[in-house]
């Protein structure tokens, strides 16, 4: 990072003028692209939904691409336009924008707009994102369920406006923050694909009573193993807390059916167990593995390992590993996908040797610290970079207004 040491200095300006965004370009509605209009090959498009899942500051090829025919009809960014999500759930994504740098034309959705203006359109679209931005925008926010920002009040909002070259200097600062941040989103991807791979081979068993085991063979001979069920091996029981008894500076971890565990200032059971949500959306998808003290919700349940054959540090990897597809089959479908404490009983798991648990354990957990881990790793270091990024990008977006 040192070549991005100290980019402040040379962007030190008395004042700028700032704009309303109405007097430095004009707003243009998409109209009429639905996502059954998706061809293969044509014109091609940017629906409003992919601004806020595919694109980021810039973009130079689409996602998608409509009939020519149909984009005779239809509203089109040119090369430089900002093109503008004005839906979304949450305050913080509407607004979101993307700048169109192709050489084509390219045809924009309705709940979009596209912003044809006479700045540099990758300092408009870094600007998109800034705190300056979002701070502009809040009260201009409508809608309850789904938030919109009109053309209107889009308008009124005031961006500075430096000479061109300062535009194009203060981009190319941002720009190489952008693709440090790619590189290591890339590396950190190829590492989770590594991880799976190898956590894959790795909690894979001749013999499964499942039948997903892979094919026997000299390879598999090795590590053929026992089956229990989890019954004859784990206590498993659920919480009696619920959600509403949380504290949030509470002394104690409380697991309730999402990722993120709560507070609580008093404890149920203190033991090593593997913990995961018993209905709603967290079914096969949210585990914990917790060592000590901490509570846990009435519909959440707790999986604590009882036999000495049993690593529980290689139950929790096979379990969240493998759990979600047994439960595909044996869930039970009511208002939310819920379990029953027999589905667990049932459930088939491998006994290697200790010595090979211990092994399996170590590999994957410095593979998972390495991918997951937010305190270490890639996780931690793109973490970082991310909020150095967003440091400069606001210092450098901020400038002492002209009179």
């Amino acid at each position: 990072m040192s070549r991005l040491s100290g980019p402040l200095d040379r962007f030190s300006l008395p004042s700028v003028p700032f704009r309303p965004l109405r007097e430095v370009g004009s707003f243009i509605r998409g109209n009429g692209i639905q996502k059954k209009d998706f061809a293969e090959t044509g014109v091609g498009c940017i629906h409003y939904g992919q601004i806020h899942t595919h694109f980021g500051v810039w973009a130079t090829e689409t996602l998608s691409f409509v009939d020519p025919a149909l984009a005779q009809r239809l509203r089109l960014a040119r090369t430089g336009d900002l093109v503008i999500a004005t839906t979304s759930e949450d305050d913080d994504a509407v607004g979101k924008a993307v700048a169109w740098l192709g050489a084509e034309d390219v045809a924009v959705s309705s709940d979009a707009l596209i912003f044809r203006h006479s700045i540099d359109p990758k300092f408009v679209s870094y600007f998109f994102q800034s705190e300056q931005f979002r701070a502009q925008k809040r009260p201009f926010i409508s809608g309850t369920k789904v938030r919109r920002l009109s053309s209107e009040n889009l308008g009124r909002i005031r961006i500075p406006v430096p000479p061109l070259e300062v535009q194009h200097e203060i981009v190319k600062v941002l720009d190489n923050f952008t693709a440090l941040e790619a590189e290591l989103e890339a590396e950190l991807e190829a590492r989770r694909r590594q991880y799976e791979h190898y956590r894959d081979a790795l909690l894979t068993f001749d013999g499964d009573p499942r039948g997903t085991g892979r094919a026997g063979g000299r390879a598999q001979e090795a590590r053929r193993v026992r089956w229990m069920t989890l019954g004859e091996i784990a206590e498993i029981g659920t919480g009696s807390r619920n959600t509403n008894e949380s504290i949030e500076d509470g002394a104690y971890p409380f697991f309730v059916r999402s990722q993120s565990p709560l507070r609580i200032d008093q404890y149920e059971f203190d033991e090593v167990a593997i913990i995961t949500a018993g209905d709603g959306v967290g079914v096969g998808k949210v585990f914990h593995y917790v060592e000590g003290k901490y509570a846990l919700h009435q519909r959440a349940y707790r999986i604590r390992v009882g036999s000495e054959e049993m690593n529980p540090k290689f139950l929790y990897h096979f379990i969240r590993q493998n759990f979600g597809s047994y439960l595909a089959t044996t869930r039970v479908h009511a208002s939310v996908s819920s379990l029953r404490k027999p589905m667990f009983e049932r459930y088939p798991v491998p006994v290697p040797p200790p010595e090979e648990q211990i092994r399996i354990v170590a590999i994957l957990d410095a593979f998972d610290a390495l991918v997951n881990d937010l305190s270490v790793g890639l996780p931690a270091e793109l973490r970082a970079r991310r909020q150095q990024y967003e440091y400069y990008r606001d210092r450098l977006l901020s400038f002492p207004e002209a009179a």
